[in-house]
């Protein structure tokens, strides 16, 4: 059996969002280049891992003496990109991510394959994936969005740190 691949090497928007209020919120990451369209869901987590990886490998990448890659320091302001998810239809849920950088073209790649059996493995069959080459400002951009979503969920407790939800939060204090 082959992989389906979704490839978007220049897409046109890269974005996580969200649907739902906090404490029931559904994560998506879209792709978009063109017509074509990619709709994946993911946890909170994979999402804030994602964008906090992409940040390291930007901030390595633009600390290389005389910034070849002309990696921004901060977000562009011309590649903010707030708005709300197009139509939701999903291809996959993620499972595993693997992130790389492409000197070639100065863009971070990401992988995307579904959940399998094994939800920290690439499932050996897996009959589709999400490659996307982001270049170095918007993948700057996109775990700003990213991070920025992420943190819009619910407070966290101060003394146990879970989350609170509005109606209410019972929690056991760390021990002394």
């Amino acid at each position: 059996m082959s992989t389906r691949v979704h490839e978007f090497s220049w897409p046109d928007r890269v974005v996580v969002g969200v649907i739902g209020d906090p404490g029931s919120r559904a994560f998506y990451l879209q792709v978009r280049a063109a017509k074509q369209l990619v709709t994946l869901a993911l946890e909170k987590q994979q999402s804030a891992a994602l964008a906090e990886k992409i940040d390291e490998v930007l901030d390595q990448l633009g600390a290389v003496e005389g910034n070849p890659f002309s990696v921004p320091a901060s977000t562009p302001l011309e590649l903010v990109d707030n708005d709300p998810l197009e139509p939701v239809e999903v291809q996959f849920r993620i499972g595993a991510i693997s992130l790389g950088w492409d000197a070639t073209t100065s863009q971070i790649v990401i992988e995307l394959y579904p959940l399998g059996e094994d939800d920290d493995e690439v499932p050996a069959d897996a009959d589709e994936m999400l490659l996307v080459r982001v270049p170095v400002g918007t993948a700057r951009a996109f775990a700003k969005r990213t991070r920025e979503i992420v943190a819009a969920g619910r407070p966290m407790c101060p003394l146990c740190g879970n989350p609170m939800d509005p109606e209410g939060h019972v929690c056991t204090p760390p021990e002394d």
